[in-house]
């Protein structure tokens, strides 16, 4: 059974979710701030959860600083987050995906809306789970490890850079669009701006080093990995 925490400090909406996500077949956990999720995510008697659902607005830290400091820690990097929130600003939610958040639910949401949601990022989640190394020129990604090692030096890389260089490795020679890469990665009702993808190409290239120069700029299409 899948445990879901659920990150939330208005107490009718975080009963309602966690009452949903038990009728609907989850484990769930509610937690008021981000320092009760740091105590229940630290707790040595418990396993991590497999999904985070995460609020923006909430007392003390809010939720853009907890994802950001969750995606940089390598203990808790690879947790699907959704973000849940009343903004409806496009900033928090490009912010918020560029972060690597796996989704975004503005309220007012319905309940089986959400579950929907989780049921679909637990998928794509769970797509990872198999080990099949693949080395392609100076690099070598790991799907269920969330590993990438560039000319041998271990790389880290934040959910949505590892998922933008799978894609890229598995699908080697192959122009992928700018639509089929913002589609794939961030999904087709993504409505922030296209320069997340050229952010995150140019992170990439950075952090891999000589081994960034296998991603191929193909101008006015998109992008493709070669072999130098």
């Amino acid at each position: 059974m899948y445990e879901i925490y659920c990150v939330e400090d208005e107490g009718n909406i975080r009963d309602l979710i966690v009452y949903t996500l038990g009728v609907t077949g989850f484990e769930a956990r509610g937690l008021h701030d981000g320092k009760a999720l740091d105590e229940a995510l630290s707790d040595p008697e418990k396993c991590l959860p497999d999904l985070i659902l995460l609020d923006i607005m909430l007392p003390g830290e809010d939720g853009i600083s907890i994802l950001h400091r969750l995606k940089e820690d390598a203990r808790y990097r690879t947790i699907p987050i959704i973000m849940l929130t009343a903004r409806g600003a496009e900033y928090d939610k490009v912010q918020a995906l560029d972060l690597g958040a796996d989704d975004y639910v503005t309220k007012p949401f319905g309940m089986m809306e959400l579950v929907s949601r989780i049921k679909a990022v637990l998928r794509r989640a769970s797509s990872y789970s198999k080990d099949d190394t693949v080395r392609f020129g100076r690099l070598e990604i790991s799907e269920k490890k969330r590993s990438v090692l560039a000319d041998g030096e271990q790389i880290v890389l934040t959910n949505k850079e590892f998922e933008l260089l799978n894609l890229l490795v598995r699908s080697s020679g192959i122009v992928m669009t700018r639509d089929q890469l913002l589609d794939a990665i961030w999904g087709h009702d993504f409505s922030g701006e296209s320069r997340t993808l050229d952010v995150h190409i140019a992170t990439l290239r950075q952090k891999l080093g000589n081994a960034g120069e296998m991603i191929e700029t193909i101008r006015g299409v998109g992008y493709r990995l070669r072999e130098n």
